[in-house]
């Protein structure tokens, strides 16, 4: 049971309070880098390297935008992370919670041993596929396609560990109940299994979504033109054409800013799911 201020000891009262502040503390140095990111990318240029620094704004200037947004194919790039980072948390959405019913819920040969092998894969490091990844995909002729910048990402061991533990949780009477009414195994898994599911589909959804928007090294290995390159891969690319001496870091500021905006209003529109991530496992039905 959680206790408040209200109902607790003295002595329980002085804890609760150094725990508040500390977490506030932890809090504040947690979200101030991107609270400097935003702010850095409204100041005026003249001013985003004064010393001593401003910590809040003396004015507002959309400039740093400007210099970051126009002058390149940014609405393309933003088209390709939005396709290919929604077409793959659609898919792992699909397959994982596929997986994850077939390993949690349904006994057949083997399950456990195929289970445990394909978690393994996670073992593997992703470095080590880059070659007969890229080498499969110029076989097939996918180079430079949003079909190869998609197919390695379909599906995820860790969507269907999540799954599967998730989906552990929920109790076999359901299924034995909707067995008893006739339900198809199709009609059992779209009609039970994915609205009880709705929290860890929602959880996964978050973490593949974040995952392929800020992928980096395999949009950027399979991409050679600037019309297919995701929007991390742009930006970086522009950022790497530029000297040291000559870095616009307001504009580089800006361009966070914005590739950071929708991974923002994901969290931000699943954030009462985000800690049944952390917990998901944890209860037994």
């Amino acid at each position: 049971m959680i206790r408040t201020l209200r109902d607790s000891t003295p002595a329980e009262k002085v804890i609760l309070i150094i725990a508040y502040v500390a977490l506030t503390a932890w809090a504040v140095v947690s979200l101030f880098p991107i609270y400097w990111m935003v702010t850095t990318a409204f100041k005026p240029p003249s001013t985003v390297m004064s010393l001593p620094p401003e910590w809040i704004p003396s004015s507002i200037s959309l400039e740093n935008f400007s210099e970051a947004l126009l002058g390149y194919p940014v609405i393309r790039w933003t088209l390709n992370s939005v396709i290919v980072a929604g077409a793959v948390t659609l898919a792992q959405l699909l397959f994982s919670t596929m997986a994850g019913y077939g390993f949690a819920k349904r006994r057949f040969h083997g399950r456990d041993l195929i289970f445990w092998v394909y978690l393994s894969s996670m073992m593997v490091p992703g470095f080590a596929l880059l070659v007969p990844l890229y080498t499969m995909m110029a076989g097939w002729h996918l180079i430079n396609s949003y079909v190869g910048l998609i197919a390695p990402g379909l599906t995820a061991p860790f969507g269907a560990f999540l799954m599967r533990q998730f989906i552990q949780t929920l109790p076999n009477e359901v299924i034995a109940a909707g067995k008893i009414d006739g339900c198809s195994e199709i009609d059992l898994f779209w009609r039970i299994i994915v609205p009880l599911a709705k929290p860890g589909i929602a959880v996964l959804g978050i973490f593949a979504f974040v995952s392929q928007w800020n992928a980096f090294l395999w949009p950027l290995i399979i991409t050679s033109t600037a019309d297919m390159r995701t929007l991390v891969v742009g930006f970086a690319i522009v950022q790497s054409s530029q000297s040291e001496l000559h870095t616009n870091y307001g504009a580089t500021m800006a361009a966070s800013t914005y590739m950071a905006i929708p991974m923002l209003i994901v969290f931000f529109a699943f954030q009462r799911y985000f800690l049944r991530g952390i917990t998901i496992g944890a209860l037994k039905g």
